[in-house]
Formats: structure tokens, sequence, C-alpha cells
């Protein structure tokens, strides 16, 4: 009986699909690995990470970035914390471009380049924006917009031209997936809202799929942690938090 329930709980998927102009929200489990998939293809999805146990301790863009020494996120990279301990790891990447550093779409923003439309009036086809989308998600966790940090625009590509301004230059086809396994217990809030520099004649009401598994247990070879040696410190201060659990 005992193998039998452990069988079934190492193959348990959990499946949903998310609409365009949408949000959703879960506390994701250390050993659990969060599969994002792009339906139709444009598709953006914004996400944030706290620690459900110290919610002050959130997701750390810059520092992603830096100790990784790229501008970009890919498989292979991890997603850090503010206390230096990683949230997740990209272990499988079709896409091969994600972007954390052009922030959220704002109502304005939605309104100038689409109209402004609201869900009393237009239901599944109002023009949502990421902003308001993170806020309605986060106060159900008592959070608020004090809260907020930089996010991570799953699917999106952003280039730098000669002047230094930023553009959207390439999104995702339909049915490329980009997998992250948790490290530790994360709370993931994500909307499938407009990239900020999203410029489409139309707005991009793209839905996506997501599943949730149990991930393979992490090896020595693994690339996340053999990435670069500051993976490896990141490693070593999950392990000290998880001490003794």
């Amino acid at each position: 009986m005992k193998d039998t329930l452990q069988s079934l709980l190492k193959d348990s998927l959990y499946q949903t699909h998310i609409p365009g102009a949408s949000h959703w929200s879960n506390i994701i489990r250390k050993g659990t690995e969060l599969h994002l998939k792009d339906i139709e293809g444009g598709a953006n999805v914004g996400m944030l990470f706290y620690n459900p146990s110290l919610l002050s301790e959130k997701y750390n863009a810059p520092d992603t970035l830096k100790c990784q020494h790229t501008f970009k996120l890919t498989q292979g990279h991890c997603l850090y914390s503010e206390m230096g301990r990683i949230f997740c790891s990209i272990t499988s990447d079709s896409f091969g471009w994600h972007e954390t550093i052009c922030g959220t779409s704002q109502a304005k923003h939605i309104a100038d380049n689409w109209g402004k439309r609201d869900y009393q009036t237009n239901h599944n086809r109002w023009h949502q924006n990421g902003f308001d989308s993170f806020l309605v998600e986060l106060a159900k966790y008592n959070l608020t917009k004090q809260d907020l940090c930089a996010n991570v625009n799953w699917f999106s590509q952003v280039s730098a031209d000669e002047a230094g301004k930023l553009a959207l230059t390439r999104q995702s086809q339909a049915g490329e997936e980009v997998v992250l396994r948790f490290e530790m217990d994360t709370l993931v809030v994500l909307h499938t809202c407009p990239h900020p520099l999203n410029q489409a004649n139309e707005y991009p009401n793209k839905p996506i799929a997501i599943s949730l598994s149990q991930a393979e247990t992490m090896h020595d070879d693994d690339a996340c942690l053999n990435h670069c040696p500051e993976n490896r410190r990141g490693f070593e201060n999950n392990a000290l938090y998880h001490f003794g659990l």
C-alpha cells in the first residue's frame, strides 16, 4: 500500500490552461517542476517569486543576472532571492531567451495601445494589465504594491539599439516551453498580460498551459549547479536554509 501511494504521488500531475489577460498563483514546493507552454505563440508570462515562510524575501533580478554574467535567462540559469538563495533553476528551455529587466505593463500603457476595456463590459475580451494582475494575486497573501519587485517575462526577448533603447524583438512560437525546477518552497505569482514593450496592432490575448510534476533528483553533474561558481554557492545557501528539515 505504501509503495502504491508513493508511486501515485511521484506520477501525480497538475495541469491547467491560463487564458490571456489572466493571473494565477500558488505555493510550489521544493522538488517540484513547473512547465510553462505557449499554446498559440506570442505569449508573455510575467512572474514573481517570494518565500512563503518569509514573504519579505523575494526575487532579485540584478543579482540573478550579475552573478551568472548574463543579460538573458535560459536553460542552466538559476533565479535568486534577495538572501542569495535559489528559488528555481531552468532545466529545459526551447525558446532560449527570456528577459527580466523591463517590468510589467500598466493600465495607461494598455489603454494607449489598445483602448480601455473592462471585465464588466467586455468579459473575457477585456484589456487587463500586468501591474493590476500582480496586485490581485498578491492581495491573497496580504502583500501590496510595496512588495512588488522586478519580474521575469517568459517567452519575450528584447534588444537594445545603438542609443540604448530597448525593444521587444522576438516572442515564442506555438508549443515552445520552459521548465522550472524549484529548489525551495516558493510562492509563484504570474499573469498572461502583454509585455510592456509590445506594439501589436491588436491586444495580444494569448493563453498558456501550465503543469506541475515531481522533479528528478539533482545530481553532481547538474547543468544548473555547474553553470558557474556562484550557482554552487547559491545551492550551498539553500542547503544551509534547509538544514535539519
